[in-house]
């Protein structure tokens, strides 16, 4: 089954920045449909302007009988078959229907929540519960309801979820587990029958409803500095801080965990919702996984050190050379093994085997220019951002763009020239696009990515081909303003002349200002 990335893929051209945002709001929306007793429905426009929406994704309430016992995902639907799709995208509010929809001899109520990123809507939840079997009010469901109600607007406003919260979704308490509700005050209003367990296994016998919150957990948790930080969770959630996951001991050997999180409904203070789970025996069962987790990064952590260790004997050698052609060699061995070595050192700190390459470029790129032949003068940039990718992806990937900036360096700028190496990231939710661009002296005449016999380039393409399953070109830039800008100065022969390549595009009528690297790398249906 297609994933959510490579849905949107297919249908829609959304940035990177608007296919994260919807798999945050995926990640969180188990908790609304549980809170709202409904389905919920991602809806997402075919095109720019089209009156047809695509589902792309589904989940069904555990509190309430579903209404859409089939799959969903992949239909289509018009603006006519379903209005309010369109109207909470045009007008960026709830939109409700006034009376029961009927589907598939079901009836049900339909709602659209438009999920808003910064100033534009990029998609439309829709909020559909079934009415089949009639609900008696009661002061659960009450509270349930308007908890939904806030964090669905909070979705409109493009406040909820927030990036910065950083949730384990497949550990986080859900509402099953237990939830508690505290006004702007901090005073308990709605505890439902397993949060109120959670505290009495905390060591708390009496009626959460009319407490602090805040100094009631504070004083039931063992270790102080455990207490202290789950008291300010929750405080900060009163004052619109997204909470993350906080794992507690009780005094009386309970393990909970809880998670705050702020409700500000078109931007009102309205409290916040404290979720609990009791994972007292769920604990015993996970020290032996996390034991296996540190393992693995145990295992990282000391690739990493040999690694560097044959980068620091590499090195060793490379002074004793009397070759400059070898000591060169030996350094681009010592610049290959420590970008390996920093993919093992990024895995080492990392839980579930990704990596945020951006910051792991920013450590790559200077030991790149380092390598570099001592008299270039080059200056390096990054645009846009990598994101986080997977571990099987980093390491090829890692050194493919070091290969090529290297390359860059090496041959655009040789005898002393001065210049700018460009790295240019455009993320998608099925690409990762990559131009490593320079303004050195272009390409020489007749060159052939296939015939390259440089081992920089050899690595990149053989690790493009076979590890990232990509595309790589060069190509080069073309100045079609040179003539008029450069006739006649020294630079323009020197770009020109044999020994720097042949200067000419075509039928020479442009000068070749310096090379792009183009890289793809397909970042959905991998296998």
């Amino acid at each position: 089954m297609s994933t959510l990335a490579e849905l949107l893929a297919d249908h829609t051209g959304l940035p990177g920045e608007s296919v994260d945002h919807l798999q945050l709001v995926v990640a969180e929306w188990q908790l609304l449909a549980d809170l709202s007793f409904a389905d919920f429905l991602l809806w997402v426009p075919v095109q720019e302007g089209a009156d047809d929406f695509v589902c792309v994704a589904q989940v069904r309430p555990t509190t309430a009988p579903t209404a859409h016992p089939e799959d969903v995902v992949g239909e289509r639907f018009t603006t006519a078959e379903h209005p309010q799709l369109t109207r909470a995208m045009r007008e960026v509010r709830i939109c409700r229907e006034e009376e029961p929809h009927w589907y598939n001899d079901l009836p049900m109520r339909r709602e659209a929540v438009p999920v808003r990123l910064g100033e534009a809507v990029i998609a439309v939840l829709s909020r559909e519960t079934n009415l089949a079997s009639p609900r008696v009010p009661s002061p659960l469901e009450i509270a349930y309801l308007g908890s939904a109600a806030d964090l669905c607007q909070m979705i409109a406003d493009g406040t909820y979820p927030s990036p910065e919260a950083n949730i384990d979704v497949h550990t986080s308490p859900r509402v099953g587990d237990g939830l508690v509700r505290v006004d702007q005050s901090g005073t308990v209003v709605f505890a439902s029958p397993n949060g109120q367990s959670a505290y009495h296994r905390m060591g708390y016998e009496s009626d959460l409803i009319g407490t602090r919150l805040a100094p009631l957990t504070r004083s039931l948790v063992r270790d102080p500095f455990d207490a202290t930080d789950v008291s300010h969770r929750i405080l900060e959630a009163l004052d619109g801080k997204p909470g993350t996951r906080t794992e507690v001991e009780s005094r009386r050997g309970a393990v909970v965990l809880f998670r705050a999180l702020p409700l500000r409904p078109a931007g009102r203070a309205a409290g916040a919702l404290v979720l609990i789970r009791d994972v007292t025996e769920v604990k015993r069962r996970d020290r032996a996984l996390l034991s296996k987790d540190a393992t693995i990064r145990e295992i990282h952590h000391r690739v990493k050190n040999n690694l560097q260790t044959v980068a620091a004997l590499l090195r060793l050698q490379s002074r004793r050379m009397q070759s400059g052609e070898a000591r060169q060699a030996l350094g681009e061995s010592v610049r290959r093994v420590s970008s390996i070595a920093m993919v093992h050192e990024a895995l080492s700190m990392s839980v579930d085997e990704r990596i945020d390459l951006d910051s792991l470029f920013d450590k790559v790129l200077p030991m790149v220019n380092e390598v570099a032949t001592a008299e270039s003068q080059v200056r390096m940039s990054r645009t846009g951002s990598f994101g986080v990718v997977a571990a099987e992806i980093a390491t090829p990937l890692v050194m493919v763009v070091a290969e090529l900036v290297q390359n860059a360096v090496d041959h655009a700028f040789a005898g002393g020239r001065t210049g700018r190496v460009e790295l240019v990231v455009e993320r998608s939710a099925r690409w990762l696009d990559i131009l490593v661009r320079d303004d050195g002296k272009g390409l020489p005449a007749g060159f052939t990515l296939e015939r390259a016999d440089g081992l920089g380039l050899q690595i990149a393409r053989t690790l493009v081909e076979s590890e990232l399953r990509g595309s790589l070109s060069l190509r080069g830039i073309r100045d079609d303003t040179a003539e008029s800008d450069t006739a006649g100065s020294d630079d323009t022969a020197e770009r020109q002349s044999p020994e720097h390549g042949d200067g000419q595009h075509g039928d020479g009528e442009h000068r070749i200002s310096g090379t792009e690297a183009a890289l793809r790398i397909p970042l959905s249906r991998r296998t």
